[in-house]
């Protein structure tokens, strides 16, 4: 008799154990719709702002965020999408690491037949979208035009332009290159240098002291290719004493506002991370109700200067 209600006991705790180990928790309720949410490095400060729109628009959407973090590292991306899909979740929302190293997610999106969000970086360009994978984002060229329409209107005589780009993998680095380059054609304006300050404040200030050392009074402007960077040169003209070298940056993060408003930093253009980040999640909700999606979704950028600033604040 004893032997059996040890027995018994035994079974009991072992059930106990798994009712613990398994199932949903308070945070996760069991009816919540999961989707797997990859970002490609929270490193970048503005990311950090779309996944905040993500997950309070999933927290009224009843959807439920896997958040992760590839840390700029494509082949840990694709492990962690492939790791997502294997726990099920419903659908995908992917910040791509490299732009064009996607096929492999597209891919496993489509085989395992969940809809698939890009969002921020386009793998695509100017291709076709595969079914059931949508983009959302803005049009990235024109963040860089933006930039030098605004850069000819302050220089009406020219000068010469500096200009941080982003990683060269990433369409918005090279995009928002092309806008400068493309709006600057055939003006007084030359481009001194372009070089990756890889989306990162402390290096676009050591390439903003690279620059000054080489080109001197003949640097006139830094077009950055997001705020991170044009905030580090604003750093580096200050150390150096250079009041007279304009800087403009993208993304309208909180610090290059304020650089604005404090006339560091001549100009930012707004990417709208509330429209990328919850548009994301929108579109899935859409799709997994089975509602027609187009496959892009464009959110406007628009300039920030100190004319405006006051209405972004």
């Amino acid at each position: 008799m004893k032997k059996i209600l040890a027995l018994m006991l035994v079974l009991v705790l072992a059930l106990g154990l798994v009712a613990c180990g398994g199932g949903e928790t308070a945070e996760t309720p069991e009816d919540a719709i999961k989707v797997g949410y990859s970002c490609n490095n929270f490193n970048d400060t503005f990311q950090t702002y779309i996944v905040d729109a993500a997950k309070a628009a999933a927290a009224d959407a009843g959807i439920t965020l896997d958040v992760q973090d590839a840390q700029e590292d494509v082949i840990k991306q694709q492990d962690q999408v492939k790791a997502m899909i294997e726990q099920g979740v419903a659908a995908l929302i992917v910040v791509p690491v490299d732009t064009s190293a996607m096929g492999p997610i597209t891919d496993a999106a489509q085989a395992a037949g969940i809809p698939l969000v890009y969002v921020n970086r386009n793998p695509f360009g100017e291709g076709e979208i595969p079914e059931n994978v949508y983009y959302v984002g803005s049009q990235e060229i024109d963040a860089g035009k933006f930039q030098a329409e605004y850069l000819k209107e302050m220089l009406p005589d020219g000068g010469g332009v500096g200009i941080l780009q982003g990683i060269l993998s990433n369409e918005g680095a090279l995009k928002r290159t092309e806008g400068n380059e493309v709006t600057l054609a055939g003006t007084n304006f030359t481009v001194l240098a372009k070089e990756s300050g890889n989306w990162q404040r402390d290096q676009g200030l050591t390439l903003t002291e690279n620059w000054l050392t080489a080109y001197g009074d003949k640097l006139n402007a830094i077009l950055a290719n997001n705020d991170e960077m044009a905030l580090g040169a604003v750093q580096a003209l200050q150390a150096a004493g250079r009041t007279d070298v304009i800087v403009m940056g993208v993304d309208a993060i909180p610090d290059a506002k304020n650089a604005v408003a404090g006339g560091t930093l001549a100009a930012t253009v707004l990417q709208d991370a509330e429209g990328q980040g919850g548009g994301a999640v929108g579109v899935v909700s859409s799709v997994l109700a089975g509602e027609a999606v187009e496959p892009i979704t464009w959110v406007p950028f628009v300039l920030i200067t100190p004319e405006n600033i006051a209405d972004f604040q």
